[in-house]
């Protein structure tokens, strides 16, 4: 036999193509007209699609209203039209020894140190969070403070990106603030900077980074377009640096394991492309996250929980966005249906909430439990995503999802994410609020070193730990903060140093507003970011 010729082989390699897209095209269909089928043969068995309800809820507006102010405590920088009266200037000399000015961002928790990882989830949280219930926070009047939160992290990316390929991920020595406990405002311990670069990478947090500047240049779009093209530069410079020059930044530079050990960065790379997509319509991104990388990075089929370390579920719920809403003509079709996969992934972490197998576990006052470390970050994220799929669900006219024989409605999501925000507000077997300054009983030792501190006492590095250790409730409230949260039996031990359950985070908070703008008011989404 004759070999073939070029064009013989590329038409024969083209037909093969063709004759599997076609295939997989079909067994899509297949599988869509089962569920379409159980759905039909169902559909006169439940009752028509419940609606949310209409006008403002005033618990979750007065929960909105404190939770944005824990922005407010957790500021580092010069502050400005200071609202907290107990915080101060501070920080103001962070970046000065290499040449640059660190002195804004958030600190990420109870301690000192401004964590870029985390502090750049925060932000890509929140954004997401005004991008889709923008109208929601304006109805309370939040937005603008929302917006304000938001760019005094940005301002502060911007300044640690000061070239191409590097970024400043850390300001301060996790070491040496463990060994003190002071207020920001009367630290004189050194704060160096710690950068990830082309000799030791951090596809993560880079990746991260550009995720939220992407996020936030929507945000922005209208209403500062210089400011927001500056986002997005930086957004598309650190998603190539991310992904030309891999690798984990807690590799990269081990002394950060300790404190956010990241557990690896093609989520990450999968989430900034998700978001560069939104932000600039560019098909290269859709790519990325589809043909290119989708089944090497995507895990699809199995969900997982949405953290500060693992951005999966939340890319999937993103991504279903453009599958409820229809997608841009110069998608393929092949990208389209990897586009499927990651909405079949997400419908499949909303049935593991609403119909939970054996292996997920909830406390017997309904709150969704992973790990007795920072266990309301889980409950908070996975309603918050409850939440948005619940509301894509609804303003597409998709009446149901099918899980394990049984249909659900968007009204069946926005319940579960209304009984998990109830229980952080204090419908719980504790009867205690977890968000400091809701109701009348909320944790009083939160582990906050702020809070914990007198605002005129007069200590240094190792004499505050006479206010760590001290029987007396915090002197200042840290308003706003999302605490750790309870055990798996439901149980809550009030105490400073018990950082597991009563050390608040920036990402819980960003979460938390998320949900509570989602939750505020009768729902409605905007079909494009742009």
């Amino acid at each position: 036999m004759e070999a073939k010729t070029k064009t013989e082989a590329d038409s024969s390699e083209w037909h093969w193509w063709l004759l599997v897209v076609v295939i997989a095209v079909l067994v899509a269909g297949a599988a869509s007209i089962t569920i379409w089928r159980n759905s039909h043969q169902l559909q006169n068995k439940v009752p028509s699609v419940r609606r949310p309800p209409r006008g403002v809820t005033q618990k979750y507006s007065d929960a909105l209203r404190i939770s944005t102010q824990f922005f407010d405590v957790q500021r580092s920088g010069r502050l400005e039209n200071n609202q907290i009266k107990w915080r101060g200037d501070s920080g103001l000399q962070d970046g000065k020894e290499v040449n640059l000015d660190l002195s804004k961002g958030l600190y990420d928790a109870g301690d000192l140190i401004k964590f870029g990882f985390p502090m750049a989830f925060t932000a890509t949280v929140l954004a997401w969070s005004i991008l889709e219930y923008g109208q929601h926070m304006e109805a309370v009047k939040e937005l603008k403070h929302a917006k304000e939160s938001l760019k005094w992290i940005t301002d502060y990316l911007i300044n640690a990106h000061p070239s191409d390929n590097v970024l400043y991920i850390q300001v301060g020595d996790p070491d040496v603030d463990h060994k003190c406990w002071e207020r920001p405002e009367t630290s004189t311990e050194k704060r160096p900077a710690i950068q990830v670069n082309n000799s030791q990478p951090g596809s993560d947090v880079a990746a991260e980074t550009a995720a939220a500047m992407a996020a936030a240049s929507l945000v922005f779009k209208n209403q500062d377009a210089r400011y927001s093209k500056s986002l997005l530069d930086h957004a598309q410079k650190l998603f190539q640096f991310a992904d030309s020059y891999q690798g984990v930044y807690s590799e990269s530079i081990p002394r950060v394991q300790d404190y956010y050990n990241s557990s690896g960065f093609v989520d990450e790379l999968l989430w900034a492309a998700s978001w560069l997509y939104h932000a600039t319509g560019d098909g290269y991104y859709i790519s990325y996250v589809t043909v290119m990388h989708g089944d090497a990075f995507a895990n699809w089929g199995n969900p997982t929980w949405f953290s500060w370390d693992d951005k999966r579920a939340g890319t999937q719920v993103l991504l279903s966005r453009l599958n409820f809403f229809g997608v841009e003509k110069d998608i393929s079709i092949v990208e389209n249906m990897n586009l499927q996969m990651y909405r079949r992934t997400a419908e499949a972490h909303m049935c593991q909430i609403l119909s939970p197998p054996p292996t997920i576990l909830k406390t017997k006052g309904g709150l969704i439990w992973v790990t007795e470390w920072d266990t309301l970050q889980y409950s908070i994220a996975t309603a918050f995503l409850a939440v948005a799929f619940s509301n894509y669900m609804f303003t597409s006219n998709t009446p149901y999802i099918y899980c394990n024989g049984k249909l659900y409605e968007s009204m069946d999501l926005r319940e579960f994410a209304i009984s998990q925000a109830d229980y952080v507000l204090g419908n719980n077997p504790m009867n205690m609020s977890y968000l400091v300054g809701f109701g009348h009983n909320y944790p009083q030792y939160v582990h906050h070193r702020g809070a914990s501190i007198p605002a005129d006492a007069n200590t240094s590095c190792e004499d505050g730990f006479k206010w760590l250790n001290s029987t007396k409730p915090n002197p200042n409230l840290a308003i706003g903060a999302v605490v750790g949260g309870p055990f798996l039996n439901d149980t809550y031990i009030d105490s400073r140093n018990n950082s597991r359950q009563a050390e608040p985070t920036t990402y819980n908070n960003a979460f938390f507003v998320g949900l509570m703008s989602g939750l505020v008011t009768s729902s409605h989404v905007v079909r494009s970011f742009t």
